[in-house]
């Protein structure tokens, strides 16, 4: 689980191509963790480019259809096609999800799009179906087959199972324990031949859990006719419910005493920041961020925040701490309680949400620079109201947030303001900043005060 490196006249060696001799010098033999992919949400083309921009490795999408997650905007096949180059090009990978649990009449089309997934050369393909990873393997054989959360995988034997049928990478079920997790990942690296890789394993590290087993949830479907299974989940378990007795309509009972009624179904959100020395000393390959649906508020700063945790401990891990300002930015994005969900084992941590208890804020996210103008101005595309005197954030990719106030607004036309506007373009002016260098496109602008 570990790669190890020998150190001499600031050359590095590794130990597979080292002479036989190299255990006679004396030398301390460093290890290095092993460093595994942060893999973020991509809802749509602008997401992509912010998840990008803050620092993912991988991105997972997904198309118009077949997606667990039809309403997050998705791409068309164009943008797809759009989506794959744009990623390549930053040396980022890109799996699209397949992953519904299929009927029969939906096989011809679903052929044509995993023809679609072959073509624009995506990384992998994200399915739960058998049936559906039956078909990949026959029409794109050439695209690593990354198995679904959603396929509910518990232990060594399924993984050993679904390792024959041709999956290179299994997300495992997230009821799993961490010690769960690292036994598989022992176990499914044993009686390996030299020239055969492992199978990759993935987990989800941040984000919205769903209260169902593996995310198999039938309250959407028997509630509203909307199957979360295919991608259409109203989320009902998000909802207040309170007890009626049948000789008493009309009088609600909360289950808990509170007077909003009770969350009984809702589960806290997940957060690992914590402990990404436990995950990475696993050897898990792959960090998943939950979130398709999310904004590029919470993309950015959930994807900065483990981007900068992980390279943290793998450049040097005996001096690895986790810092103070990871756990404020993650509590300025709009969360529920947070949560290490199974991976301990706690009860505590599994426990719903029963108070819909929330932390960080919506409207504080102003919007993003769309480009740095002269003169400490910067042209940003507005989502929420700011005005003269305001006191703003930018987000870069690396280091912290880059406060300033705001002394003046200007319309597109150049025309001075007191506000800007929701789903506006305007220029920002800003007091003198030492590091305006720092202002790029893309970055994240927020509100302190």
């Amino acid at each position: 689980m570990c790669e190890y490196s020998y150190h001499k006249s600031n050359k590095m060696l590794s130990t597979e191509k080292a002479s036989p001799h190299l255990s006679t010098i004396k030398t301390d033999l460093i290890s290095y963790p092993k460093k595994p992919e942060l893999l973020a949400p991509v809802g749509n083309y602008e997401k992509l480019e912010i998840a990008i921009h803050y620092g993912a490795d991988a991105v997972y999408l997904g198309g118009k259809d077949f997606s667990l997650r039809n309403f997050s905007g998705n791409f068309t096949e164009h943008e797809l096609e759009s989506a794959v180059y744009y990623a390549h090009k930053h040396n980022v990978k890109v799996y699209v999800t397949c992953n519904i649990f299929s009927r029969n009449s939906e096989h011809k089309e679903i052929a044509s799009f995993l023809e679609t997934i072959g073509d624009i050369n995506a990384d992998a393909i994200i399915i739960a179906d058998p049936g559906i990873i039956l078909m990949a393997r026959q029409i794109i054989p050439h695209i690593d087959i990354h198995l679904s959360t959603q396929a509910n995988t518990t232990n060594l034997n399924a993984v050993k199972f679904w390792e024959e049928i041709g999956v290179k990478r299994i997300n495992l079920a997230r009821e799993l324990s961490l010690d769960e997790i690292r036994e598989i990942i022992q176990n499914s690296k044993s009686n390996l031949s030299l020239c055969k890789s492992p199978i990759e394993i993935e987990t989800f590290v941040h984000g919205a859990m769903c209260i169902s087993y593996s995310g198999r949830c039938l309250l959407s479907s028997a509630l509203t006719g909307r199957d979360s299974n295919r991608g259409l989940c109203s989320h009902p378990c998000r909802w207040k419910y309170a007890v009626v007795e049948e000789q008493r309509p009309g009088e609600y009972q909360p289950v808990m005493e509170d007077k909003r009624g009770a969350y009984i179904f809702n589960s806290k959100d997940l957060c690992m920041i914590d402990h990404i020395p436990e995950l990475c000393d696993a050897g898990i390959s792959s960090l998943k961020i939950e979130g398709r649906m999310k904004g590029i508020s919470y993309l950015a700063s959930v994807v900065k925040t483990y981007r900068e945790a992980l390279d943290s401990y793998i450049t040097a891990p005996k001096n690895y701490t986790v810092k103070e300002i990871w756990h404020k930015e993650l509590d300025l994005i709009y969360h529920r309680t947070y949560c290490t969900g199974f991976y301990f084992n706690s009860s505590n941590e599994v426990t719903p949400n029963y108070l819909n208890i929330h932390g960080g804020s919506i409207h504080s996210f102003i919007g993003k620079i769309i480009k740095y103008l002269p003169d400490n101005n910067i042209l940003v595309q507005i989502r929420n109201k700011i005005s003269v005197g305001d006191i703003i954030e930018v987000l870069p990719p690396k280091g912290e947030a880059i406060k300033s106030k705001i002394i003046a607004i200007y319309d597109i036309n150049n025309h001075p303001i007191l506000h800007a506007q929701p789903n506006s373009t305007s220029i920002l002016q800003l007091e003198c900043l030492e590091k305006i260098s720092q202002l790029t496109s893309l970055n994240i602008v927020r509100k302190v005060s």
